[in-house]
């Protein structure tokens, strides 16, 4: 049995940035937890991209850990580009990058023994202008880590989960309770590192005052239950406070699993007043 409490220190405090209107208030943060020696989650938050992102790797050898590496490094490569460019981190562009990293994962399998592959959930705000309605973001993700969202009390989960499971329970082909249900939690059909490079899920989201939304890995999702979701990401209070109440309720729920989550509140806009 492993420490209890053991966290990465490189976990985010607090930061924020602007987009379009909309401020927005970021922490992040990661446990090992009981169950491994190591974490293979990685976890990116950077406010001069906008960017915030999870990646879960698969298993826990060295693929796991070389492929986390690799796709956190790129797509933060492909957004920098865009942002540097004088573009924008359109759905294209992003494609793009998550179609790179496959292909870098795929390499590094080569050399590598064991599984190499892992998730990838992101958010990258548009700069936009002190002038639109709302701020907006693109959602890219692939695997079964997560995007919630709560507004104006509730708490919305935004991505589906890539696994036989999630279309076991859409499809009713087992109790969701069941032996079977829990096998195929981990039958991805889409990850990086897929030989089939299987494309992201991306979509387009509003920012408004008040939204407050979770990225978060397996290890999170599958310990922390839906009403406690929800009312840990209802408390007050800056979003470090929330990661904190949030990754000890997954040790109190066993640690059975590297946890990862990164908490963004839209604050207010960003001239001051709400909207």
């Amino acid at each position: 049995m492993f420490e209890r409490r053991r966290q990465d220190p490189g976990a985010a405090g607090g930061v924020g940035f602007t987009a379009g209107p909309a401020r927005v208030l970021a922490a992040a943060g990661s446990v090992v937890g009981t169950r491994y020696r190591a974490n293979f989650d990685v976890f990116g938050l950077d406010p001069d991209l906008r960017l915030a992102a999870v990646v879960d790797g698969m298993g826990d050898g060295p693929g796991s850990t070389a492929a986390g590496r690799i796709t956190m490094t790129g797509f933060t490569e492909t957004v920098r580009r865009a942002v540097h460019g004088g573009g924008a981190a359109d759905p294209a562009a992003l494609r793009a990058g998550v179609a790179a990293v496959q292909d870098r994962v795929l390499a590094a399998a080569r050399d590598l023994d064991g599984v190499t592959g892992c998730t990838l959930t992101a958010l990258v705000a548009d700069a936009g202008a002190a002038s639109d309605p709302e701020g907006a973001a693109w959602l890219v993700q692939i695997g079964d880590s997560r995007v919630y969202r709560l507004r104006a009390g509730y708490l919305e989960l935004l991505t589906v989960d890539h696994t036989e499971a999630w279309l076991g329970a859409v499809y009713g082909w087992y109790p969701a309770d069941s032996p079977q249900a829990a096998a195929a939690r981990y039958r991805l059909g889409r990850y990086l590192g897929h030989p089939g490079r299987p494309e992201p899920d991306v979509l387009n989201v509003t920012l408004r005052s008040g939204d407050v939304y979770l990225l978060c890995t397996d290890g999170v999702a599958e310990q922390v239950d839906y009403r406690t979701l929800g009312r840990l990401l209802a408390a007050p209070g800056a979003p470090a406070g929330i990661i904190e109440r949030l990754l000890t309720a997954t040790l109190d729920a066993g640690g059975h699993d590297n946890a990862t989550a990164i908490v963004l509140r839209v604050a207010e806009s960003a001239a001051g007043s709400t909207h």
